[in-house]
């Protein structure tokens, strides 16, 4: 049986392939009886739908594959802890276990700012395992994060100079 790092790992892929296509470095991993049933990153910027999280994506392609919506054996690998709208659709198609790397201060709803996977009131609760790979994971959001701010300061900065060289004409 492969560690838990090992899926990571393959979660961290999908998460840098998102950020090639310049989306938020989010990956997720669905793995049953230690084979990996669907992967996927985040593309809301690419289909710009606010639902394309790589938590949904990959639990869409998992239901595809299986030709079921439960997913009752089956684990989540994701480089980011879950927002609400991904804990949900974990809790609903029955995910059994949930493995996450960084946390979400902002966002976080599987322990962090609430804990909806193992919400008692829901007829299915997920186990969850955080901090898996966590330095890696969150490396990845920070120099992403990074490079957009330097980006933008980058464009101010040419639009100042910009403006005053047409200014001073």
């Amino acid at each position: 049986m492969k560690s838990d790092e090992f899926y990571m790992k393959l979660a961290i892929e999908e998460a840098k392939r998102a950020a090639e296509i310049n989306e938020v470095p989010i990956g997720a991993v669905l793995v049953s009886n230690d084979e990996v049933i669907a992967t996927a990153h985040n593309l809301r910027e690419t289909e710009q739908r606010s639902i394309a999280h790589a938590e949904l994506l990959v639990i869409d392609e998992a239901c595809r594959r299986t030709g079921s919506w439960r997913l009752e054996n089956a684990t989540l690998y994701v480089t980011l802890e879950p927002c609400a709208m991904c804990s949900g659709a974990i809790v609903l198609s029955r995910v059994n276990r949930v493995v996450y790397g960084a946390s979400d201060p902002k966002g976080g709803c599987a322990g962090t700012l609430m804990n909806l996977l193992q919400e008692k009131r829901f007829n299915h609760q997920a186990e969850v395992l955080s901090g898996v790979c966590e330095e890696e994971c969150g490396q990845l959001l920070s120099s992403f994060f990074r490079g957009i701010r330097e980006r933008k300061k980058k464009e101010k900065v040419n639009y100042i100079q910009q403006k005053s060289a047409t200014s001073n004409e």
